[in-house]
């Protein structure tokens, strides 16, 4: 009670501050997104964004000095996934960010039997923990605001990722939903998508979605993500039914909105 008070007048203060004409350029030329968020919608994305900035712990890493730009740009894509609730989502869970100025080596640890475990590094360019970090590639960032990796972008991923942690720390591609009816025919489409973008990797053929996402369901959402706040219209065009329940689940319709 007494936290839920304090973070309560904490927010009340940090919303007291006008957003800054600095921040919106930054904004409006890094998010295309914001253009077709409605008025109330885009109010909303703001508030999210500077109490998001103040209250996360951030940590430059390998040499990279944060600005208020990174911290505005990732908590623009992040806010992004959580506009369309009905309520305000704070990702109260992710209690810091960490940002390399590129991919960078993470650890490893494969258990491959009779209580043999490998240790080794893999590279890459984005992390999500339960209940800790997100880490992120500035440079992969950057990549996604000039629109150079259609389709992909790791802010999404990651925090695709912590929405799907809200129920607990199992990432299996099914965050809290506001109905069951919407549970059902989440796990049916999902499931049904799953399986044919699973087939279409393996046979080598075309797909829209990236072949990553087929390696289990958390990572299909968070691909499916990425491409649905990416490109929406796209995405509409080749999974319409895919693209219908993750539209009601983030409460958006990008695709509808670019047509207007």
């Amino acid at each position: 009670m007494i936290f839920n008070w304090l973070a309560s007048r904490r927010r009340k203060k940090i919303l007291s501050e006008s957003f800054s004409a600095d921040w919106e350029q930054v904004l409006v030329n890094s998010a295309w997104q914001v253009r077709l968020l409605s008025a109330v919608q885009g109010e909303k994305l703001r508030r999210l964004i500077q109490v998001f900035v103040a209250e996360k712990n951030w940590e430059g890493c390998n040499g990279l000095t944060l600005t208020d730009e990174i911290k505005v740009v990732i908590a623009a894509f992040a806010c992004l996934l959580v506009v369309g609730f009905d309520y305000e989502e704070h990702f109260e869970n992710v209690l810091s960010i960490l940002v390399y100025p590129a991919g960078y080596m993470g650890k490893e640890t494969q258990v491959v039997g009779s209580g043999l475990v490998l240790e080794g590094e893999q590279a890459r360019i984005g992390e999500a923990w339960y209940r800790g970090p997100v880490i992120l590639s500035w440079t992969d960032i950057r990549l996604a605001v000039a629109r150079q990796t259609p389709g992909r972008n790791v802010v999404f991923h990651e925090f695709a990722h912590q929405l799907d942690m809200l129920n607990g720390r199992n990432v299996d591609g099914t965050p809290p939903l506001r109905s069951e009816e919407l549970l059902t025919r989440w796990r049916t489409v999902m499931d049904a998508e799953l399986a044919e973008l699973s087939q279409a990797c393996r046979q080598g053929e075309p797909t829209f979605l990236d072949c990553y996402g087929a390696t289990n369901s958390g990572e299909f959402l968070a691909v499916t993500t990425e491409s649905f706040f990416e490109a929406p219209r796209h995405f509409r065009r080749f999974h319409p039914e895919l693209y219908s329940v993750l539209s009601e689940y983030y409460g958006l319709d990008l695709a509808a909105l670019a047509e207007m």
